[in-house]
């Protein structure tokens, strides 16, 4: 577009001729100013930012943060977190080239069938449950509870809550394989 604007016939010479080293030029800069997509400076000093908070949080606490403690950490927005989030992350093209050299868009999607497979063979090994182990995989899994919380929820110690889990979990896979 650039190149068609300031293209002038007057001067003699093919659009081609001008139009290429234009084209070019503005590649180079794309390049050189960090990809396809422009993020402010403010968006990429606070994705810096949230990563070093990232990794101290997983460090402290052995798992990813969400974006509401991510937002608390940094004292931003949930929404500014998200948004520096989105631009940290590398771009995926759509447009893939097969073996003939065609173009395609793809853009793979997980199988549904295969995710309501997982849901059944889910459903089916905590229906073998009893109430209260369905309980406490419901509190840590489903509702995201700490052992403590789920022990404070159940009557139970932290230690019994660990315990019981880990048994949980190995009847649980045991009887999705079968």
């Amino acid at each position: 577009m650039k190149a068609s604007r300031a293209f002038d016939e007057s001067r003699g010479v093919k659009f081609s001729t001008y139009a290429v080293p234009v084209i070019l030029g503005e590649i180079k800069r794309l390049f050189r100013d960090g990809g396809a997509i422009r993020v402010s400076r403010g968006v990429r000093e606070l994705s810096l930012k949230l990563a070093r908070c990232r990794e101290t949080f997983m460090t402290e606490n052995g798992r990813e943060p969400t974006i509401k403690e991510l937002s608390a950490l940094s004292q931003r927005s949930e929404q500014a977190v998200a948004e520096a989030l989105a631009a940290s992350q590398p771009i995926v093209s759509l447009t893939v080239f097969d073996e003939d050299g065609a173009e395609e868009a793809d853009v793979p999607v997980p199988s549904s069938e295969d995710r309501i497979i997982e849901l059944m063979t889910l459903k089916n090994a905590l229906d073998m449950l009893e109430q209260k182990d369905k309980q406490l995989i419901y509190l840590r899994y489903f509702r995201s509870k700490t052992q403590t919380e789920t022990a404070l929820a159940l009557g139970m110690t932290q230690v019994q809550v660990s315990r019981r889990e880990k048994k949980l979990l190995a009847l649980m896979r045991e009887k999705c394989a079968v």
